[in-house]
């Protein structure tokens, strides 16, 4: 199936390897990936800052960026949600609104269509680590996405997914409110990394990019012993040549 791919402003400035790991699952799960290259943002950073008519605007030109007759799919679950819930508020009743609402049919969070859409689960992966999965605030309220990325991971060989304490709960980004709340942001990271290192991990993996960038910040400032990744990476690990589908 044709797929077009959707590379949010945090992968694509700061993930780039993610992005490019990204294209190779869609491929190996028998995807033809399509990549406009004009596309930009989602309209997010404007919307949660309360900016929605500029929010408005670059979301008009996702739309206009993104076709009606393929699946979307991007390895961020909170640009994913974005367009999924907050389109509604931006383009109800607009002339845009029908090709709104099916764009908001056809985007997917990566591994909600992996296992899905494409009903693959199995991609080769091998990481020799234990690890622990954060489940994002889009992931899991937005997306409503809990047992997919589980379930891929389950596949990796050598690879121990065990649950930390409150996984549930926001590592503190949650985008401006890490600016205009900076002690609290800590703090939530500082909680979340926590209970990552107290069940021995050595990766936390999540599907979104600015967890990541979050937690990791907070890792390098206090130089502790865990590294986190982003579940494209990770499914793309040691892929044996062999691997079947």
């Amino acid at each position: 199936m044709n797929v077009e791919l959707f590379i949010p402003c945090f992968v694509d400035q700061l993930y780039a390897e993610t992005a490019h790991n990204t294209v190779k699952l869609l491929e190996k799960a028998g995807c033809k990936v399509i990549y406009n290259p004009e596309q930009t943002c989602c309209g997010q950073p404007a919307y949660n800052a309360g900016f929605w008519d500029e929010a408005k605007e670059v979301g008009s030109k996702f739309l206009n960026d993104f076709s009606e007759q393929n699946y979307i799919v991007s390895p961020s679950a909170s640009c994913t949600g974005m367009v999924k819930n907050a389109y509604n508020n931006l383009f109800f009743n607009t002339a845009i609104h029908n090709k709104c609402r099916t764009i908001q049919s056809h985007i997917f969070e990566l591994s909600d269509f992996l296992v899905n859409i494409a009903k693959k689960d199995y991609f080769g992966a091998e990481l020799e680590a234990k690890i622990v999965y954060h489940d994002s605030c889009s992931a899991l309220r937005e997306c409503k996405i809990k047992e997919e990325p589980r379930l891929l991971l389950a596949k990796v060989h050598g690879l121990e997914l065990v649950e930390m304490k409150d996984n549930e709960t926001c590592c503190g980004f949650g985008g401006t409110f890490s600016v205009k709340f900076p002690d609290i942001s800590s703090a939530m990271a500082e909680q979340k990394v926590q209970n990552a290192l107290d069940t021995g991990a050595e990766y936390i993996v999540s599907t979104d990019a600015s967890c990541l960038l979050q937690l990791q910040a907070y890792i390098d400032a206090h130089q502790l012993p865990i590294k986190t990744m982003h579940l494209a990476d990770v499914l793309t690990t040691g892929w044996m040549e062999d691997a079947s589908l």
